[in-house]
């Protein structure tokens, strides 16, 4: 326990060492509507963060769950308001290494770290309200593997695509579409029930197809699809950060289920 309120009073100081590298690029920067959205954006991730602190002073979690928390809360705060939020509007490649930490390694970070009972102490009933339905969606993991690749796919489209890399609201949406989408989808594929396996891989292996499709659209076009000012080699660099570097957590996660799984079936026969 000493160990938790240690981490726990150590976490806001490393929230306020990261706030000068943050501020120094990024969304902070740039006009009025990037620093309204910049400072909304750090504004909700310091109160989501605030929450957690509260609840595992109340609820201590273990040492490294509340170390798997930080770090994921540590690494969104660098994706979206760090130097990499700014390179993104100039480069695909760097646009697709945001969106791969806000969908394969944010979330299952996240989740892993089991943070509902720590969020619950510290949200109380008006938190409910909004985590509720989003766990109810996670009981049926290709449900909430349908909505995340929906949302992907979306995003990826050329005209919406520029449509977040030019406007700053809408590019905030998007960010908020992905990390919340991959949360209820990394939930349902990592917290899912016994009965619940089979359907959880299935919706795995859906994802790793599409998006490694989506990544070969990428990797293989003739001409860049988002925009002449994106160079080619750009857009087949982001191509296969998708393809590659972003299925090793979907296979990662398979194996682990399926090990799970296999593992469970052995005890039943043994019974």
């Amino acid at each position: 326990m000493h160990l938790t309120h240690s981490l726990a009073r150590i976490a806001p100081a490393g929230l306020l060492l990261l706030a000068p590298a943050a501020s120094a690029h990024g969304p902070f920067t740039g006009d009025g509507q990037e620093r309204l959205t910049g400072s909304l954006t750090a504004l909700l991730l310091a109160a989501f963060w605030a929450a957690y602190l509260r609840g595992a002073w109340r609820r201590p979690p273990a040492a490294s769950a509340l170390l798997g928390f930080h770090l994921a809360a540590v690494l969104c705060v660098a994706a979206l308001l760090g130097p990499l939020d700014d390179w993104a509007k100039t480069s695909t490649a760097a646009h697709m290494v945001q969106h791969m930490m806000l969908m394969v390694v944010i979330p299952p970070l996240w989740v892993l770290s089991r943070p509902l009972p720590q969020i619950a102490a510290g949200t109380g009933a008006a938190g409910a309200m909004l985590w509720t339905p989003m766990l109810r969606l996670a009981r049926h993991p290709l449900y909430a593997a349908y909505l995340h690749g929906g949302l992907i796919w979306f995003w990826h489209l050329p005209t919406f695509y520029m449509l977040a890399v030019e406007h700053p609201w809408w590019h905030a949406f998007e960010h908020a579409c992905f990390l919340l989408s991959g949360g209820v989808f990394w939930w349902a594929i990592l917290r899912a029930s016994r009965q619940n396996a089979a359907w959880a891989l299935l919706a795995l292996l859906l994802t790793l197809m599409h998006t490694g499709f989506l990544g070969a659209i990428l990797t293989f076009a003739h001409t860049p699809l988002y925009g002449e000012a994106r160079s080619l080699a750009d857009q087949q660099l982001a191509g296969l950060i998708m393809w590659v570097l972003g299925g090793i957590p979907y296979l990662v996660a398979s194996a682990w289920i399926s090990n799970r799984w296999y593992g469970q079936l052995l005890r039943d026969q043994r019974l």
